[in-house]
């Protein structure tokens, strides 16, 4: 019963946690199988349970310009305890069989931390709020016109 049992090699070339879960979901300690494709990207929630939210910034070609540009895409990803990723973190995602209705996506390991998260996510934040004060502004002006033009189509 001491016997400290290693995790089970998961076919991908990861550095496995060092912690031990009881995840069944897990694909180092569950019964857990990955196939299909591998992406990297930032954690931007983790307010999920056992859930996380990694986007992935990725280039896309307009043939038009001849130029690209650069689109993000969110997806959804559970996170085993033994892993147990946070927001800012760089994390491996790995494709499974479906887990939940949005939820494809396994993380498999932790790379780093992202530089400057905190900061980007401040300013993402503050971004939000600026247009929701506009469109609120806006939205003010446009009750206040009608009234005045009846005014001016009256007289």
């Amino acid at each position: 019963m001491g016997t400290k049992k290693k995790p089970k090699n998961i076919g991908i070339e990861v550095n496995p946690p060092s912690k031990k879960c009881t995840d069944g979901k897990c694909p180092f300690h569950g019964s857990l199988r990955l196939r299909g494709r591998i992406f990297t990207g930032t954690v931007i929630t983790a307010r999920m349970q056992k859930t996380v939210t990694v986007e992935r910034i990725r280039q896309y070609y307009i043939p038009k310009y001849e130029r690209y540009e650069k689109r993000r895409s969110r997806i959804k990803a559970h996170n085993p305890e033994c892993i147990n990723a946070k927001e800012g973190d760089i994390v491996k995602i790995s494709e499974c069989r479906p887990l939940s209705k949005t939820k494809n996506f396994v993380v498999i390991e932790v790379i780093g931390k992202e530089k400057g998260f905190k900061e980007k996510m401040e300013l993402r934040e503050e971004a939000k709020k600026k247009v929701k004060k506009e469109k609120k502004i806006e939205g003010e002006e446009d009750k206040g016109k009608p009234k005045e033009e009846e005014k001016n189509a009256s007289t």
